[in-house]
């Protein structure tokens, strides 16, 4: 058997094994190029994850202070080489990762006086802090740095960040005096000798605490401005000789690009292992891992999620694979019979088939792969299963070719029936499929991994379900037929009567099987995004919602005249220890948080803002005798239960204790924090009067484009109203309020994390499962073409029209079509109800759990599939009659 022979047989059925080729070039494309992305959106989306970290989630920081035993250094200089030292000592998944490093060494903050400061009547601490990074930093803005080098009985020189000078009204040349008071340490000398500007706000120098760069406000009347002077390693050693503490601390900061995603779970176990292996004295203080695990969650349950994806998609590949060998099979019947004919066996089928289909699979998947290798990202080593590939696709023709019988049937004229072998087959598959998921929600699964069980279920309910319908959908269709043979023409009757008679059952699989995947990706992806809305909703239930500290009772009406303002609802955050009694006799039950909130006003506020807010009848109760109506936790109505006051307990808010009751009990309530498993929720508006009625610290808002800077500005006029109006001693400075508006909280809940990674799932599996099915429908329409085209033939000869051919055809493959797409999307509809819950995908949702959508939207999305589908089958078919040239299938002993 030549080369060039085989050749021949190639060029003579070009089309069948150019198919062939191209979905062999596809499955390795896949193979090769698919991890690559996953891995490129995993370390894109563990980057973003990290960098929206707080600074000091991604800082190791290394403290140790002056009564600690061990390990003290003996001077500040000494501390400084333990940068190096410390940094060497991290595990190696943790070392590499750090990108920037500091050392601070630090006086406790004491009490500085001197002419500059008395004449304003300032009264400021300040701590004394060495830093060597801090001039590469910054720029000086006046004056010098503190030199390294000064006389024991020199004043301590420093420098003061531009704010904290101006806020002090302190220059270059000003002299003070430090004092650490009850210590009996002598008083130390200081002037400023510099005042710098730093070169980058945003900088982790400036993160150490208390902060350089500005001077923190009194906290009230009589207390005192907290302020940082800059000096030099060698000050703070003069004043350690003084007798003077020093608190030593040597902070890393992990950079975002640094971190391997593929050793996710070795890096985190090491951060574990930092506190183990501390020095003695030393104490080390890191949130680095508390993200990474986050991430690692999400991870988990996308990559869980792709893996059924994936199963779903190779799954449809592995069909046409078949499907189109089947079909090469077939088409060159007589030619193997043929063979058979003149003394050739099995055998010599077999090995002309496969180094025909060798031939063709290999060079297509060599390339396939090598396109995979050009996708950016870093590679997996998946060499194995991509050669794996190519030996099993090579494989099916010549299997297909043994399996096709020599004959050339009239199979039109025979009513095929399903053997005893199929129908065994069919029912062993429909067992198979409910036992893989009763297993499957009994056992549960581990997210990460890839469950051979898992990636099963989805392949094996969509065969089990296409096979039931394959069985049951010709029964209707006779049902019409029998009546369309009584109605008037031949159209309607021969078209149910051929649909109803048609034997399409692996094409039609393979549809099912792709729209389910497709189906399965918009479902769950419409879920993840319906949660997330309800996730947004809890935190805020509105447009937008202002917090503060209190706000005057008026700012309600203030916010109400912004323009766009629809509705306002005020609330109360507070937390306090229930109590046995008004006069706060300990009831033994922990600290819970306390949400009032006014529940007419809050559910008008959602119903105006489009937001799903069940508010409980309980809640939207008025003043009346008798204990509050509350909402609790089941935690805190254990509690209670327990106590005996669930019908009777008393909780504080703002200082004044309020009687409730237990009226409820939920999970959640929209601004509780998420999370939170001890709550109670009061009805604001049926707090009774007291002589000192408690007042809102914050307002939900519905309104249409309201500015956040005016909800802010009305927010603060409306704290400084409730601070000028003499309500409370002290003259505490409230912070500004803080403005959260919905989308930008919808926003944060869908970005960052493995979202990327889930988003490429579901893109890639609606859209490779729609167009697979498209192809698979292709299939089906040319595996009876031959047959429909000698039926039109016939028919035509007799009279038939063209129109009425075109009637007939839809008649046919209408039915077919439909029953195929909308299984499909019935059973993609059906995959996420059994499998959402085992997912894990609420770490997608901000704990969220995920519901099911079924949305109008993906409804008119099947049928609009459905009409493509039909469209485009009846193209197909007109395509394939053209070129048959249907005048010459009826010649003698052509084969149906």
């Amino acid at each position: 058997m030549s080369i060039g022979a085989v050749v021949r047989r190639i060029r003579a059925y070009g089309g069948q094994f150019l198919l062939l080729g191209v979905l062999t070039l596809v499955i390795t494309l896949l193979v090769s190029g698919v991890p690559r992305v996953a891995n490129r959106l995993t370390e894109q989306g563990l980057r973003q994850h990290l960098a929206t970290q707080l600074p000091a989630k991604r800082d190791i920081t290394y403290t140790i202070g002056q009564s600690a035993t061990g390990s003290i250094p003996s001077s500040a200089r000494a501390g400084q080489s333990r940068l190096d030292v410390l940094q060497e000592s991290m595990p190696v998944e943790v070392r590499d990762t750090v990108a920037e490093r500091w050392y601070v060494a630090d006086t406790p903050s004491g009490r500085l006086t001197g002419p500059d400061l008395k004449r304003n009547n300032l009264l400021v601490d300040l701590g004394l802090r060495a830093m060597p990074t801090v001039p590469d930093a910054a720029t000086l803005v006046d004056g010098r740095w503190p030199a390294e080098d000064v006389p024991r009985d020199a004043p301590t020189q420093i420098a003061l960040s531009e704010e904290t000078a101006r806020k002090l009204d302190l220059r270059v040349g000003s002299e003070l005096r430090l004092a650490l008071p009850g210590s009996g340490l002598p008083t130390a000398s200081v002037v400023v000798v510099g005042i710098f500007a730093p070169n980058d706000r945003a900088g982790g120098v400036w993160d150490s605490l208390p902060q350089l760069l500005r001077a923190a406000e009194p906290l009230g009347d009589g207390e005192p401005f907290i302020a940082v002077g800059l000096t030099t390693i060698g000050a703070l050693d003069q004043r350690a000789a003084d007798g003077w503490p020093l608190a030593y601390s040597w902070r890393y900061r992990v950079s975002p690009d640094a971190v391997d995603a593929k050793r996710l779970d070795a890096t985190i176990d090491e951060l574990q292992r930092l506190e183990r292996t501390l020095p003695a004295g030393m104490k080390v203080v890191q949130g680095v891992d508390v993200p990474l695990r986050e991430f690692r969650d999400g991870l988990a349950s996308a990559r869980t999620l792709l893996a059924v994806i994936a199963a779903g998609v190779l799954a449809t590949l592995a069909g046409l694979v078949i499907l189109a060998a089947g079909l090469a099979a077939r088409r060159r019947r007589a030619e193997f019979a043929l063979v058979r004919a003149r003394g050739g066996g099995s055998t010599t089928v077999a090995r002309r088939t496969l180094a025909e289909s060798l031939l063709v699979t290999a060079p297509a998947a060599a390339v396939g792969w090598l396109l995979g290798t050009l996708v950016p990202g870093a590679p997996d080593p998946t060499g194995p299963y991509a050669v794996l590939a190519t030996v099993l696709v090579a494989l099916t023709l010549p299997v297909a070719a043994l399996g096709t019988s020599g004959g050339a049937d009239r199979r039109d004229l025979v009513r095929l029936r399903p053997s005893a072998r199929r129908l065994t087959v069919e029912g062993s598959l429909l067992v198979l499929a409910g036992l893989a998921v009763v297993l499957l929600r009994r056992r549960g699964l581990t997210l990460g991994e890839v469950d051979p069980l898992l990636v099963a279920v989805p392949v094996l309910l969509a065969m089990a379900v296409a096979v039931l319908v394959l069985r049951l959908y010709p029964w209707p269709l006779r049902l019409v037929g029998r009546l369309a043979a009584r109605a008037r023409g031949s159209v309607a009757f021969l078209g149910t009567a051929r649909a109803g008679r048609s034997m399409v059952a692996t094409p039609l699989v393979v549809v099912v099987l792709a729209i389910a995947t497709a189906g399965f990706c918009a479902v769950v992806s419409s879920g993840i995004e319906s949660s997330r809305d309800r996730a947004a909703a809890e935190r805020v239930p509105g447009d937008a919602l202002v917090t503060g500290d209190r706000l005057a009772p008026d700012t309600a009406a203030a916010l109400s005249g912004l323009p766009g303002v629809r509705a306002v609802a005020a609330l109360i955050d507070d937390s306090g220890r229930p109590a046995r009694s008004a006069a706060g006799l300990d009831a033994g039950i922990g600290q819970v948080d306390v949400l009032a909130v006014d529940g007419p006003a809050l559910a008008r506020v959602g119903r105006e803002a489009g937001r799903h807010v069940s508010v409980p009848p309980v809640l939207n109760t008025g003043a009346s005798a008798g204990p509050l109506p509350a909402l609790v936790s089941p935690a805190v109505a254990a509690d209670l239960a327990r106590a005996g006051l669930n019908g009777s307990a008393f909780i504080p808010v703002q200082g004044q204790r309020y009687e409730f009751r237990v009226a409820g009990t939920v999970e959640s309530f929209p601004l509780v924090t998420p999370g939170a498993e001890r709550f109670v929720v009061l009805p604001l508006q049926a707090l009774p009067q007291r002589p000192t009625d408690a007042v809102p610290t914050g307002f939900v808002v519905a309104g249409d484009a309201v500015a956040s800077e005016a909800l802010r500005r009305t927010g603060d006029e409306g704290q400084q109203r409730y601070q000028s109006g003499g309500v409370v001693s002290g003259g505490a400075r409230p912070l500004g309020v803080e403005v959260q508006t919905w989308a930008g909280t919808r926003r944060l809940v869908g970005e960052g994390g493995a979202n990327g990674l889930l988003a490429f799932g579901f893109v890639s599996g609606a859209t490779g499962g729609t167009l697979l099915g498209l192809l698979a429908i292709a299939f089906t329409v040319l595996a009876g073409a031959r047959s429909r085209g000698q039926v039109l033939s016939r028919l035509r000869t007799l009279g038939l029209s063209r129109r009425q051919w075109r009637g007939m055809l839809l008649l046919e493959l209408a039915p077919l079509v439909c029953v195929a797409v909308f299984t499909g999307a019935f059973v993609g509809a059906l995959l996420p109800l059994l499998l959402t819950p085992l997912l894990g995908l609420s770490a997608f949702t901000s704990g969220v759990p995920v519901q099911v959508a079924f949305e109008p939207g993906l409804v008119a999305a099947v049928v609009a599939l459905g009409a493509l589908a039909l469209g485009f089958a009846v193209a197909i078919e007109a395509l394939n009659n053209r070129r048959l040239r249907l005048g010459e299938v009826l010649r003698l002993g052509e084969e149906s």
